[in-house]
């Protein structure tokens, strides 16, 4: 729902094989077709169900995890922010995933941005 109320209505989601999800799904399902109903546009989520298939975005933030385990949580969320946001930024440039990464190294491009 967090998903949902932050990104919009969703037309696919993927979730693995829990049983919680897809119960939650179909109930937003359900009053999309009561809204339907009495008036509304039709809209469905359409729900795949499979196991392996967002490992990739599971894998994806496990470098920072590993980063911030041993610090052992934050005491404020702006600070959390502001350490996952760096995190992020550091593990897109060494993936060569920034735009203009032309011929700068990984730390040129960090300074340019952070500066």
């Amino acid at each position: 729902m967090k998903a949902i109320n932050s990104n919009g209505l969703l037309e696919k989601v993927t979730i693995d094989k829990s049983g919680t999800n897809n119960a939650g799904l179909n109930l937003i399902n359900l009053q999309l077709a009561l809204l339907f109903m009495f008036g509304g546009i039709f809209q469905q989520l359409s729900i795949r169900q499979i196991k392996y298939l967002n490992n990739v975005a599971e894998q994806d933030y496990r470098s920072i995890k590993k980063i911030t385990k041993p610090m052992m949580g934050f005491k404020a969320f702006h600070s959390a922010e502001a350490t996952i946001a760096g995190i992020e930024l550091h593990h897109m440039l060494k993936k060569g995933q920034h735009q203009q990464a032309a011929n700068l190294s990984v730390f040129e491009q960090f300074y340019g941005l952070a500066g």
